[in-house]
C-alpha cells in the first residue's frame, strides 16, 4: 500500500471522491422544466361553463375567435372574457304618456339573450354590461312611441296585445343588428289615473248593460213571433175543423150522445122536445 508523503508528512490512505455536480444539476433542470410546462399547461387550458360563451383578447386586443361550452386549450398569452348567452330579463316600470297626454304607469318585463354569433362583436363594441348601456335605454324608448300613439281607454282595454307587439318589433329593430336577440315582450301592468280609471269603468259598464238590454229586447221580439206563429196555427187549425164541420154532423153527434146518455143504467130522463131540429134534451135529475 503505498503511502502520499508531502514535506516529511504522511497523509496516508486514499483522497475523497469529489461529488458529481454535473447529475444533480441535470435533475434539478428536469424537475424545473417539468413544473415550466405544468404551468403552461395550466395557462392554457380555459373551462366555458354552460349556457356562456368565451370571447378571446390577446393583449387587450378582441380577436374576434370565440369559444364554445367545455374544455379548451388556448394560447397563454390570451385571456379570456365569458358572456351568458342563456334567456335575461329586464323589468321596467315607466310613467308614459298617451297620445291625449295622459301620463300612465307602465310594468313591462323584456326577454332576451346573446346572440352567440355576435359576442365578439358586443364585448368589443359595447362591453359585458351590454344589458345597461343598450337594452334598457332601448326598451324604455320602445315603451314610449308606443304607447304615445293610443288612447288610454285603448291600452287599459282592448290594444295591450298591439301594444306589446309594436314594443316587441321596434326592439327587435334595434337590438338585432347590436347583436340581442328579442324573445318577448310582456306588458304587465297598466294603471290610469283614478278619475280616468272610474270613468272608463263606468262606460264598460254602461255598454254592457246595453249589450245585456239589448239581448233582452231581441229574445222578446222572438218569444213574440213564436207565440204569434202558434196563434197563427191554431188559428189555421180553426179555419179547417170549421171547414169539416156541418149542420149533418152536428145532428148525427147530437143523436149519438143523446142515445148514450138514455141507455146509461141509473138516469132517469125527461126528454124535451127541440123546436128546431127534433132532438130531444135529456136531463139527469139530480137525487
Amino acid at each position: 500500500m503505498a503511502d502520499s508523503t508531502r514535506g516529511g508528512m504522511n497523509f496516508g490512505g486514499t483522497m475523497p471522491s469529489m461529488p458529481n455536480f454535473r447529475g444533480a444539476g441535470s435533475r434539478f433542470f428536469r424537475i424545473v422544466l417539468a413544473f415550466v410546462i405544468l404551468l403552461l399547461l395550466m395557462w392554457s387550458t380555459t373551462s366555458i361553463p354552460t349556457g356562456n360563451v368565451g370571447v378571446l383578447t390577446l393583449f387587450g386586443r378582441v380577436t374576434g375567435e370565440t369559444l364554445n361550452e367545455g374544455i379548451h386549450l388556448i394560447n397563454p398569452l390570451k385571456s379570456v372574457q365569458k358572456l351568458s348567452v342563456q334567456t335575461q330579463s329586464v323589468k321596467e316600470s315607466a310613467n308614459v304618456p298617451s297620445n291625449e297626454g295622459l301620463i300612465l304607469a307602465l310594468d313591462t318585463s323584456l326577454l332576451f339573450r346573446l346572440d352567440k354569433s355576435k359576442a365578439a362583436y358586443v364585448f368589443q363594441t359595447v362591453g359585458s354590461n351590454y344589458a345597461e348601456k343598450i337594452v334598457e335605454p332601448t326598451l324604455r324608448a320602445a315603451i314610449r312611441a308606443s304607447t304615445s300613439a293610443h288612447s288610454a281607454n285603448a291600452l287599459y282595454t282592448n290594444a295591450r296585445e298591439l301594444v306589446q307587439q309594436q314594443i316587441q318589433d321596434e326592439l327587435t329593430t334595434q337590438l338585432a343588428p347590436r347583436g340581442v336577440i328579442v324573445e318577448n315582450v310582456l306588458l304587465r301592468d297598466v294603471q290610469l289615473p283614478a278619475m280616468l280609471k272610474g270613468s272608463i269603468e263606468a262606460k264598460q259598464q254602461a255598454e254592457q248593460d246595453a249589450l245585456r238590454m239589448s239581448f233582452i229586447l231581441q229574445k222578446e221580439k222572438q218569444e213574440a213571433e213564436r207565440k204569434r206563429i202558434e196563434a197563427q196555427g191554431i188559428a189555421d187549425f180553426q179555419k179547417i175543423v170549421a171547414q169539416g164541420i156541418s149542420a149533418q154532423l152536428l145532428e148525427w153527434k147530437g143523436i149519438e150522445a143523446t142515445e148514450k146518455l138514455a141507455t146509461s143504467t141509473n138516469s132517469k130522463v125527461v126528454i124535451i122536445g127541440n123546436a128546431k131540429n127534433g132532438l130531444p134534451l135529456v136531463l139527469e135529475p139530480s137525487r
